[in-house]
């Protein structure tokens, strides 16, 4: 039976033809662009021409009705017009049926159409084969509506394909994101990010490769929130964050609660918190825990930790595991150590390794080391620099051959991931073993990591290099740019090094910058450095301020600097005043070293005869 008419004069009606994925039924006829009042002028317009026996008319008004809802209008229209030959109405007959849960009745109808060459029934029917079960006329059918260049018979076939495992399905998804379906480019754009992380390429772009954000770009800008969530991801790792801003806000408007929190972490660190937390609420209460979290961090900032733990638990019940390692954290804050261990505990059994971290630190502040060394390891394994590091500390600290063996291992494990403080105890241990280049290396690392003592510990190294400096003659200033050493301890100086400071007044001192020794061996002297003041109070006393000298010398041998000591015993001893003198004198003897003792317990007996006489 003919019942077709001829196809290019079918095609050049534009008929409403075209069928979609079942569940979306919006989808399932064109959408027209008129407003209301025009349709309704339309549709008048098309049922009097219906009436008057105008095939081409029955099947408009019917799929506009369908359009509409009004499924008992429409399906006299679709069945007077497939009657008369009509393969839109045909494939539109199918779609009410299918509507009204008749699936059978309605395959029977695609397959007229699609048999007049209508790719859109063939798609519809290769969706109801697919459903049933029967892949082989799935496939067929499918293939016959891509084809024919249909999109979604395209993203169908390559669907199909794609859970089979055929290599074929890429150039399918190709075929439909290139003819403008939306989720045939995302799916495209994640496919090509796949392969470039397999490949442990970092592509072009921070790990994503033009033609992927391509593909994200087509998808998001056709409404795919998913996609304009990646393709912000994308913009934002690239710097180019306003743009970001649009999609992550165009993705959110959309329904996405990923897209809304990253825009709330976008806003706050611009500085706008408030508005963050907008999102961020919007995000949690479509039960983002990421969202969840960074609202439990704010409340916990402004002291409000009643709210902020609420939104950890929220967090938590999320299945984001941060929210149980932030309520331990808030409650470790809060010195509640038995709910903060039983936090961390629940974050760590989950796999949470900072959390492992905490835990065991935890463990090891109530003396129970044994407890602690475990979660140390299960954290450093898992990738926890800090519990590498830590694991060093608690090996070290065992004190045995073994064990500084095992720390330095941790250390070196830990330093490699950047941890400044290990690559410092590296550096230490590789001078202890007389490996001077492997210890530069790890002092250069710390030290370059912000580590005043790596540096002081550094410019030693350098120092000791340097050939001996020709002194200068009556004090007059040296000017020679500074070297290296030189800059790292100041480095180490202007972190607060109290070593660093009094050996930068050294140099400073060596090169007669009088003023500028001063101020380094003040800094050091009041922040209790004994050979600060003891270095201070000898160049006031050259300058003549021997009163003010005394004074620094007396913090010094307070401190227990026996060259101070000496050196009051003398001060007292030309003032006359004998039996400070010998106290001081007293002092020197004790606090050493050797030499200062031996002159020390000189200058006590003499000035013992002198009391005695």
């Amino acid at each position: 039976m003919d019942v077709m008419g001829d196809k290019a004069t079918l095609l050049e009606t534009g008929r409403f033809e075209q069928s979609a994925d079942f569940v979306q039924s919006a989808d399932l006829v064109q959408p027209s662009d008129r407003d209301e009042t025009g349709e309704a002028v339309e549709e008048a317009r098309q049922r009097l021409a219906a009436e008057a026996g105008d095939v081409e008319a029955m099947s408009v008004l019917g799929a506009m009705l369908l359009r509409r809802g009004d499924l008992d209008g429409a399906e006299p229209q679709l069945r007077a017009a497939t009657a008369a030959g009509d393969r839109a109405a045909a494939n539109n007959l199918g779609v009410l049926l299918h509507q009204r849960g008749y699936a059978d009745d309605a395959a029977g109808w695609w397959r007229i159409a699609a048999v007049a060459g209508s790719a859109a029934a063939a798609h519809a029917l290769g969706r109801h084969h697919r459903e049933k079960g029967d892949e082989p006329a799935a496939e067929y059918w499918l293939r016959q509506s891509a084809e024919q260049g249909h999109a979604l018979g395209a993203y169908a076939l390559a669907d199909l394909l794609e859970h089979r495992g055929d290599a074929a399905a890429g150039q399918w998804m190709r075929a439909a994101a290139e003819r403008g379906h939306r989720e045939a480019a995302y799916r495209l754009a994640r496919a090509l990010d796949r392969e470039v992380s397999a490949e442990g390429d970092d592509g072009p772009d921070n790990g994503v490769s033009p033609a992927a954000e391509q593909w994200y770009r087509q998808a998001a800008a056709r409404g795919h929130r998913r996609a304009a969530l990646h393709l912000g991801a994308i913009l934002e790792r690239r710097g180019e964050l306003k743009e970001a801003g649009r999609w992550y806000l165009t993705s959110a408007k959309d329904g996405e609660a990923r897209a809304a929190c990253a825009l709330g972490f976008l806003l706050r660190d611009a500085g706008d918190v408030e508005s963050a937390a907008v999102w961020w609420l919007r995000a949690a209460q479509d039960g983002d825990g990421n969202a969840a979290n960074a609202l439990g961090a704010l409340h916990a900032e402004r002291g409000e930790t009643q709210t902020a733990e609420r939104w950890y638990r929220a967090a938590m019940d999320a299945g984001d595991v941060n929210g149980a390692y932030n309520l331990g954290l808030l409650c470790a804050e809060q010195a509640r150590t038995a709910q903060a261990e039983q936090w961390y505990r629940r974050a760590a059994y989950a796999g949470h390794r900072e959390a492992a971290n905490a835990l065991a630190i935890l463990l090891l502040q109530g003396g129970d080391t044994a407890g602690a060394e475990p979660w140390f390891s299960k954290a450093a394994e898992a990738g926890s620099v800090d519990a590498a590091f830590n694991l060093g500390i608690l090996f070290a600290g065992r004190g045995t051959e073994e064990g500084d063996v095992i720390a330095l291992r941790w250390y070196e494990r830990a330093a490699a991931a950047g941890h400044t403080e290990a690559a410092l105890q590296v550096g230490i241990a590789r001078l202890r073993d007389g490996d001077e280049a492997a210890a530069e290396r790890h002092l250069r690392c710390a030290a370059g990591g912000g580590s005043s003592e790596a540096a002081y510990r550094l410019a030693t190294v350098l120092d000791a290099r340097r050939p001996p400096v020709p002194a200068h003659e009556l004090g007059e200033s040296v000017h020679s740019s500074k070297s290296e050493c030189e800059e790292w301890y100041e480095r180490a100086a202007s972190q607060g090094h109290r070593r660093a400071q009094v050996r930068v007044g050294m140099l400073a001192a060596a090169r007669g910058d009088v003023v500028g020794a001063a101020r380094w061996y003040r800094e050091a002297a009041e922040a209790g450095s004994r050979n600060g003041a003891f270095n201070l109070g000898l160049l006031l006393a050259r300058e003549g301020s021997e009163p003010e000298a005394a004074v620094w010398w007396t913090r010094a041998a307070d401190a227990g600097h026996g060259r101070a000591a000496l050196r009051l015993a003398l001060v007292y001893a030309r003032r006359g005043e004998l039996a400070e003198g010998q106290r001081w004198a007293d002092r020197a003897v004790t606090l050493g070293p050797r030499e200062v003792s031996e002159r020390a317990a000189r200058l006590r007996d003499a000035l013992r005869q002198e009391l005695s006489a």
